[in-house]
């Protein structure tokens, strides 16, 4: 297992942290991290451009000319796409831009960020000696620990109050940028040239990154409501052939009229 230096924030080392193998350690794929960038890059896209068909132009309702005799192309409108404040030909209409990515394959595109990076991540005690939002200070802060004139993203779990002072202080100075280690995403981390955390921090990463999503439990068919109903008139029928059965009597032949007049002249 890997591990990095913890430094304080004069720049001094104070001891040693562990990288998790799975989250710091593994063969990076730029499948997923090229996939999660163009994801990343979809998603920002608001896709609200607009432009406005001859239907939707205003005005041009009538025949600028007649249609024969004037010696011109004929035209039935002023706002037609061929004039000069006409409607526009197969322009941008508003649409979503998003793309979908599976949870596991995001994981993946995290971690081989992380281990691409991983040279670059630079990791202090913590933040507790930040006791108000002085833009000077922490420019000082970045000097200590060689960060000057570079892109830097630094990376909060914002569960102490000296991270709010650090938000602030760091807002106003350039390449300098802010996030919540639950947003951390492959395209700042690919563009920054140093990354700043906290150990506390860097913990909560890698045990959120280390597991993998719980997938979802598929549902269970719904059981039919007719289904009761049939047993409850299965049940007399069941009752009926359970009981026994009553002795039939014997049929009386039935005799015919002529049959009878013999009988009585007999």
């Amino acid at each position: 297992m890997s591990s990095t230096e913890v430094l304080d924030l004069k720049g001094k080392k104070v001891g040693e942290v562990e990288l998790e193998e799975t989250v710091f350690g593994i063969e990076p794929s730029k499948g997923a991290l090229h996939t999660a960038l163009v994801r990343q890059l979809a998603n920002a896209r608001s896709g609200s451009a607009c432009t406005l068909t001859r239907s939707e132009v205003r005005g041009g309702g009538r025949k600028p000319w007649r249609q024969k005799g004037t010696g011109r192309a004929r035209v039935g409108s002023i706002r037609s796409p061929l004039w000069n404040g006409g409607g526009v030909i197969f322009g941008p209409k508003p649409r979503n831009f998003s793309q979908s990515m599976p949870k596991k394959m995001r994981r993946v595109a995290m971690r081989s960020a992380l281990t691409v990076r991983k040279d670059d991540i630079v990791v202090v005690k913590d933040f507790d000696s930040v006791k108000e939002a002085k833009t000077k200070a922490f420019n000082q802060i970045l000097k200590d620990l060689n960060l000057v004139d570079q892109k830097v993203l630094v990376v909060l779990d914002f569960e102490c109050e000296s991270c709010k002072h650090v938000q602030l202080s760091a807002r106003n100075i350039a390449g300098v940028k802010v996030i919540h280690a639950s947003n951390i995403n492959v395209k700042d981390m690919l563009e920054a040239d140093k990354i700043l955390t906290s150990e506390r921090t860097l913990g909560a990463i890698n045990s959120f990154l280390k597991t993998e999503p719980k997938e979802k439990k598929a549902k269970e068919p719904a059981k039919k409501a007719k289904a009761p109903a049939k047993k409850k008139a299965e049940a007399p029928k069941k009752a009926k052939a359970a009981a026994p059965k009553k002795e039939a009597k014997p049929k009386e032949k039935k005799t015919s009229t002529k049959a009878k007049q013999d009988k009585k002249e007999s």
